[in-house]
């Protein structure tokens, strides 16, 4: 359901095509919500054919020009303001360490590990992004770089805590042992 608020709000803060929209999600939300030229297109089809968007021109080859309507943004506001509204997280990365007792200590640090590598490798790109981007004043790019900020931190949490729960596994350890 996301990617269809995701493509409402690209339309929203600037008209394009499917191929514009593509282009703007891999530098703009593909961290937060990846979605493939099939998928997207897709949906702009659903929104098209749910009165959200509408087709404002077409180009060479059929390229489709689309533009939120006033249905589109009142959808999209209405989604925005009800956070409540979310299905529920699945974090499959956190049912394996809750599952991580099937596994030898060391395999379980070694797992641990593996999540601080990847979340230090996550921060390094967040932080990339932050220090490179051409951001200017829009009311879109401090919200972008807000999003970014809730990146950056989560991404700094897991490594912080993935390196605690080997010190711990390590800990354990040596008490049983």
């Amino acid at each position: 359901m996301s990617l269809r608020f995701a493509a409402l709000g690209l339309l929203a803060q600037h008209p394009g095509s499917g191929y514009d929209l593509l282009k703007r999600f891999e530098v703009s939300m593909a961290n937060v919500w990846p979605a493939t030229q099939s998928q997207l297109y897709a949906e702009l089809n659903k929104l098209a054919d749910d009165g959200l968007i509408e087709v404002t021109a077409v180009g060479a080859r059929g390229r489709k020009e689309y533009r939120i309507t006033d249905a589109g943004r009142a959808a999209l506001l209405g989604w925005i303001t009800r956070p409540r509204d979310n299905t529920p997280i699945r974090r499959p990365d956190v049912l394996r360490v809750f599952l991580l007792g099937e596994m030898t200590p060391a395999d379980a640090s070694a797992y641990a590990g593996g999540v601080a590598a990847a979340a230090d490798e996550v921060l390094a790109h967040y932080r990339d992004i932050r220090d490179n981007a051409p951001w200017d004043d829009s009311t879109a790019d401090f919200y972008a770089r807000a999003a970014l900020e809730f990146g950056l931190r989560s991404a700094a949490m897991e490594a912080e805590w993935a390196r605690w729960l080997q010190a711990e596994i390590a800990t354990r350890e040596l008490d049983q042992g």
